[in-house]
């Protein structure tokens, strides 16, 4: 049975798995086309201070409660690096929500 994603992220709300936060963006250095469009709709829409928007994604990963802080955080990193993120074009950070 599938689970929609509502359910998933409210079943997970209050558990207590450490969890990791991963935000994946475009280097600063290239170019974001996605950005630039959202950022010109925004402004269409009435919002006129908006000078630049960077889309990027947002990944939230819990891991079983024996896993130390240090091998978490290595173990993200690692993911990143693999799958994750593209590192040609990509960059992220790694954050341990405790």
């Amino acid at each position: 049975m599938l689970m929609s994603l509502g359910t998933v992220h409210g079943a997970l709300e209050g558990c207590r798995l450490p969890k990791i936060t991963v935000l994946v963006r475009l280097k600063a250095s290239l170019d974001d086309a996605q950005g630039r469009v959202v950022a010109r709709a925004l402004r269409d829409l009435g919002f006129g201070s908006v000078q630049q928007v960077r889309i990027g994604k947002l990944v939230e990963i819990w891991l079983d409660d024996a896993v130390p802080p240090e091998e978490a955080r290595r173990q993200a990193e690692e993911m990143c690096r693999r799958l994750l993120a593209n590192p040609v074009v990509e960059e992220f950070e790694v954050h341990l929500d405790e």
